[in-house]
């Protein structure tokens, strides 16, 4: 976005999603200044600009969500969908460096480009560019990429930073053996903090939803909806509280034995526990 008149002898833009201005006039024509003067503060065009900046940081937060949905899901995306929102800024940063699947074994890379005729552009673990057009592509929850050890070794020597936390995702592999009728995990349990409404609060602030005593968060696995949730105490209790068990539930409510639980149900279930019980008060001294 260019220089806009703001007032007699100064301009304003955004750069960098701030409101900053510079003279039109004197010795310091043309250099932005540090702040903003008050003629410039309460000037109409500023007070635009402010607003279309909390609007582009709304847009990008919502393609970012948007892009994470497809990951944790593993939902197929149409390659001309990825085409035609590429051009956005919000979204190609949302988008970049992200590990795309297409048909075939060799179809697998960290995206780089998507071109208005449907074309895909990846970089595979070989270092070259591979160029793919499939009606749709998965952008895979990393639990799922059977390569990513080397996925994350090439990314570090690329310098590969992703707008959507994918090949660095905290991942957990359900393990070969679990107790057949078991429908819980406490792996995580036993995390105590000073209030119920902290442990309520830190889950919120991580994205996940708090419903009756529990947090929770909702993951496609495969063909159906599962839902993770995380005991974390009674509603209005006000007293110390702490991380109960994990379990799974259906979209009934019934609760899923761990047989049921698919890899990226576990993953992010595992994943949602583990950064609760981070949060907890750890003890210190000769007696922790």
């Amino acid at each position: 976005m260019g220089w806009v008149a703001a007032g007699d002898g100064y301009e304003v833009a955004l750069v960098e999603g701030r409101v900053t201005a510079r003279s039109t006039s004197g010795r310091s024509a043309g250099r932005q200044l540090k702040s903003l003067p008050k003629a410039v503060r309460e000037h109409p065009e500023t007070d635009r600009l402010r607003r279309f900046a909390t609007w582009l940081e709304r847009h990008a937060a919502s393609c970012r969500e948007q892009v994470d949905a497809w990951m944790v899901s593993s939902l197929p995306v149409p390659t001309g969908l990825l085409a035609r929102v590429w051009p956005d800024e919000a979204w190609q940063a949302a988008l970049r460096d992200l590990v795309v699947v297409g048909d075939g074994e060799d179809e697998v890379g960290f995206l780089r480009d998507a071109t208005a005729d449907g074309e895909l552009r990846l970089v595979d673990l070989d270092g070259e560019t591979v160029r793919i057009s499939p009606a749709t592509v998965t952008l895979p929850h990393p639990v799922l990429l059977e390569d990513l050890e080397d996925l994350r070794e090439f990314a570090a020597e690329l310098g590969v930073v992703q707008g959507v936390d994918q090949i660095h995702r905290a991942t957990f592999r359900k393990p070969d053996e679990v107790a057949e009728k078991a429908t819980e995990v406490k792996d995580f349990a036993g995390g105590k903090f000073p209030s119920r409404f902290g442990l309520a609060a830190r889950a919120t602030a991580l994205g996940h939803r708090v419903s009756g005593g529990y947090a929770t968060t909702r993951v496609r696995d495969g063909e159906r909806t599962v839902e993770p949730a995380v005991w974390i105490g009674e509603p209005y209790w006000d007293g110390d509280s702490e991380t109960g068990a994990l379990c799974w539930r259906d979209t009934e409510g019934r609760a899923l034995t761990l047989p049921e639980v698919g890899p990226v149900a576990w993953s992010e279930g595992m994943r949602m526990a583990a950064a609760l019980y981070a949060g907890r008060t750890v003890q210190e001294g000769k007696n922790a």
